[in-house]
């Protein structure tokens, strides 16, 4: 079958049993694969056949979930990561490295902001944020000769702003680099960031993919789109000898579809090794099974909750990209018109304070540092999250002091909003 459905592709992709095979997909719980001879593992070392030698490169079990979400995605190839922190770090290191550059939205999840603000800066990546609503114009003269990727999320976490990705994306063509989406908040099922313009896409399968608190992971996905070839100065890991595979090019070897995701592999996982454990590949395959079900469900209760919010007197301000009237409700129609995922962001009258005491009596949500759980959760990100960052820095990623970000789960909505109503009121 050709252009399956999205649900399809959640309950199938990514694994077809043979005959007496197992219908789901098996746990592949070892380290190690047996060969019968060493010439035929040396084939897998030197990357000329494909097969398993160490579970810390790749698994069969990972490697089916990653195919599912590679095609939920509409992409060439993906692996699995130990986190979605992982996911990032690997998708920017893999192309940059020690001198280089990276243009990112300020208003991005606040892990990411410091991986990419502290950590990476001390491995000699340097990273200049921009506002995600600055004119053409400003992106543009955020570019640096030695730049090479820029990254940004569908929707941000927890500000929920609405990235416009053909905006990000023609930037980035225009300087010859892909364009890295974190398209953890949307999922597939809500939006494809390949179908505007973006090259990598990378997830958090923590969050609504898993959708049940479950197993921490990470996903890369590479749209097997952006030519590498064009720009091989930009880009010598691909484009030229990896001296530690026998002097393999990537571009060459594995062609534009697979030359990312392989080096990735190859490198990345090789000698940082953070990998997904099977086990948690299998409990977020049981995820995805329900991910296009679930996602309308989240984004129809927090549509609910935002519209109570937006009229409640004790409520300063919602942000919703679904609600009527929100700044980025003309980019959510554009991008997201199925839904805006089940997370709204709310400020309260009375400050931080007031905040904090609102989630003191919370009934039904969970204070948690999850978010995007079948169970409805509730964060106050400046004292969490985000606690690392400075009052400018909260400021420029659009977080203010008494923002409480609510994640509505599956539950009934109207009993969301009871419990919203009876903790304001206490």
């Amino acid at each position: 079958m050709k252009n399956k459905g999205i649900g399809t592709q959640c309950v199938q992709g990514g694994y077809t049993p043979g005959n007496g095979e197992p219908r789901q997909i098996p746990i592949i719980q070892s380290t190690t694969f047996k060969y019968a001879t060493s010439e035929d593992m040396g084939k897998l070392f030197d990357l000329e056949a494909e097969g398993y030698f160490y579970t810390r490169l790749q698994n069969p079990t990972n490697d089916a979930v990653a195919a599912k979400i590679a095609e939920l995605e509409g992409g060439s190839a993906a692996m699995l990561t130990s986190s979605g922190q992982a996911a990032n770090l690997f998708a920017i290191f893999n192309i940059a490295g020690n001198g280089d550059h990276i243009v990112a939205s300020n208003s991005i999840y606040g892990g990411t902001y410091n991986l990419f603000a502290v950590t990476m800066k001390r491995m000699g990546i340097d990273f200049t944020f921009v506002d995600p609503d600055c004119s053409f114009e400003e992106l543009d003269a955020a570019f640096q000769d030695n730049t090479k990727a820029v990254f940004g999320e569908t929707i941000a976490n927890p500000a929920l702003t609405v990235l416009d990705i053909e905006k990000f994306a023609h930037a980035a063509h225009a300087h010859g680099v892909p364009l890295i989406i974190d398209n953890t908040f949307a999922t597939p099922v809500l939006c494809r960031p390949f179908e505007w313009g973006a090259d990598i896409i990378t997830h958090s399968t923590t969050k609504y993919m898993d959708g049940h608190g479950t197993a921490v992971g990470g996903c890369i996905v590479d749209s097997g789109k952006f030519d590498w070839t064009r720009y091989p100065d930009k880009f010598p890991g691909l484009t030229t000898p990896d001296e530690s595979y026998h002097g393999i090019t990537y571009t060459e070897r594995f062609g534009l579809e697979g030359a990312f995701i392989t080096k990735a592999t190859a490198q990345l996982m090789r000698d940082l090794g953070s990998i997904q454990s099977p086990q948690n590949a299998f409990y977020l395959n049981l995820g995805l099974e329900s991910l296009h079900v679930r996602m309308p469900r989240h984004s129809q209760n927090a549509l609910a909750v935002a519209t109570f919010l937006s009229k409640h007197p004790k409520i300063r301000s919602v942000q919703y990209s679904g609600l009527p009237g929100d700044k980025y409700y003309d980019l959510a129609q554009k991008y997201l018109p199925n839904g805006s995922c089940g997370v709204v962001s709310f400020e309260i009258e009375g400050g931080r304070k007031a905040a904090e005491r609102f989630m003191k009596h919370l009934k039904l949500a969970a204070i948690e540092t999850h978010v995007a759980d079948a169970r409805t959760c509730c964060l106050h990100p400046a004292s969490s999250t985000h606690r690392q960052m400075s009052e400018e820095e909260l400021k420029a990623a659009g977080i203010s002091a008494d923002m409480v970000r609510f994640s509505c789960g599956l539950e009934d909505a109207e009993d969301l909003i009871q419990d919203i109503d009876q903790a304001l009121n206490a």
